[in-house]
């Protein structure tokens, strides 16, 4: 039999307004009588039903996320920053994977309206016009994490992905290095494919140097299109002296590759690319990178939902983060 609260209340000998009173944290009530309820709810084994309780307030204490690929270890810094903020304020996640795929985005995100979520976190590619009818049909607040939508209408935390890219390149350049390529995500997705890919093309622009098609491959942000792609670069005529990629998986496909082609990083050719997860300090040579705060986009972001959430005032609904290179061992001198 489900223990309710009214078992409580006349396990405790007091009444179930002052059991909800206790079980909800409401500071009225006397530290003697609060014990005695604890005491009866331990006894009983009883567990406050979360949907009632969402019904008499409205509010359900849980936040959606909607996450592009839960295998992905930057995306699993960014929930590690959502979860331990949404701890700090006493709200629980529902985290969902996507697969970066527009239409499961979709039904994932009404999913979690459905069931009444206090707020959504959305992580994902480009905010498409379905994305934007989907989220005006809903009564919650949203925060876009690690993304924006080009409208700017939308609460959103991220770094200046083209900024990112462009000292990136700016780095291989001041290294002496002049035919560099790169290794793109998809240009359908605005922060880690297109954003990247004008970053690369501005850098080359402002050292007056060409943009040669042939130098850039699209990836799919895995690092065995990493290995494709710098096995593409290989084989041309004039082979690129640096490599700059759209992700740090990507980028140790193209180390490797490189490697087993027989060559040396960066003594041949040197890599650098955008994200600095755990990967770039485990593969040899390390790999140097431009540093997104994963953790903190994600701490951010749900700060600024509980905000959101509770009606507070807010300065900056579109918050952009500071990015920084982290030099290894990837990028040697021309």
């Amino acid at each position: 039999m489900t223990v309710t609260i009214y078992d409580v209340a006349r396990e405790a000998g007091v009444s179930m307004a002052t059991v909800s009173r206790v079980v909800n944290n409401n500071p009225n009530v006397k530290p003697q009588t609060r014990k005695k309820v604890f005491e009866a709810i331990e006894r009983l084994g009883y567990r406050p039903n979360a949907v009632a309780r969402g019904l008499a307030s409205k509010k359900t204490t849980t936040v959606g996320v909607v996450i592009p690929d839960i295998s992905n270890a930057i995306f699993a810094e960014v929930a590690r920053g959502i979860e331990d903020i949404a701890n700090m304020y006493h709200y629980n996640i529902i985290l969902c994977n996507a697969d970066k795929k527009k239409d499961k985005e979709i039904r994932v995100i009404n999913t979690l309206l459905e069931k009444q979520v206090d707020g959504l976190l959305f992580m994902g590619g480009a905010v498409t016009e379905e994305h934007l009818q989907a989220f005006r049909t809903a009564n919650v607040p949203i925060v876009l994490c690690a993304t924006t939508d080009e409208q700017g209408t939308i609460p959103s935390v991220d770094i200046d992905h083209e900024g990112a890219a462009f000292d990136a390149v700016q780095a291989l350049i001041r290294s002496g290095h002049t035919r560099i390529a790169m290794i793109c995500g998809t240009l359908q997705d605005p922060a880690n494919g297109y954003a990247r890919f004008q970053g690369y093309k501005r850098a080359l622009e402002a050292a007056g140097l060409p943009y040669d098609e042939s130098l850039v491959r699209i990836g799919n942000y895995r690092y065995e299109s990493g290995v494709d792609a710098m096995k593409y670069f290989l084989d041309l005529s004039e082979r690129p002296t640096a490599v700059f990629s759209a992700t740090d998986e990507m980028a140790i496909g193209a180390i490797h590759c490189i490697q087993d082609a027989g060559l040396k990083v960066p003594d041949n050719i040197s890599v650098i690319s955008v994200d600095n997860s755990r990967m770039a300090s485990m593969v040899r040579p390390q790999l140097t990178a431009v540093a997104q705060p994963m953790y903190d986009i994600g701490a951010v972001s749900m700060r600024l939902l509980t905000k959101l959430m509770k009606k507070e005032a807010v300065d900056n609904a579109r918050v952009i983060l500071p990015h920084e290179i982290v030099n290894r061992q990837s990028v040697g001198s021309k």
